[in-house]
């Protein structure tokens, strides 16, 4: 794969989605969200198995980067992958993290 043609910004975008990633419970929340539909901070604590506030925590970075957006809908935010080519990614680092 070539980046030339990329302009700089939108490598430095694509960086900072990477960095945000990069850690395990944000793997897991992109990982709970890639079947494209919305969740929220509630329902991806349970799924996960991690307190509240974690789950708000990395929420909330993740968005910060760009890799989450969400829908407030009264007292509930739904959360979903901005980008859904996302689960590219996620597949490529599960065939890497497989034990071989």
């Amino acid at each position: 794969m070539e980046f030339k043609g990329i302009n700089p910004e939108s490598l430095e975008r694509a960086a900072n989605m990477l960095k945000a990633i990069a850690h395990p419970v944000r793997i897991s929340i992109v990982g709970c969200l890639e079947d494209g539909e919305k969740r929220t901070v509630t329902e991806i604590h349970k799924q996960l198995g991690i307190e509240q506030s974690t789950a708000s925590h990395h929420l909330g970075i993740l968005k910060d980067k760009g890799v989450l957006a969400s829908k407030r809908e009264g007292k509930n935010t739904w959360y979903y992958l901005k980008e859904i080519n996302l689960k590219t990614v996620l597949n490529c680092i599960n065939n890497c993290c497989q034990d071989k």
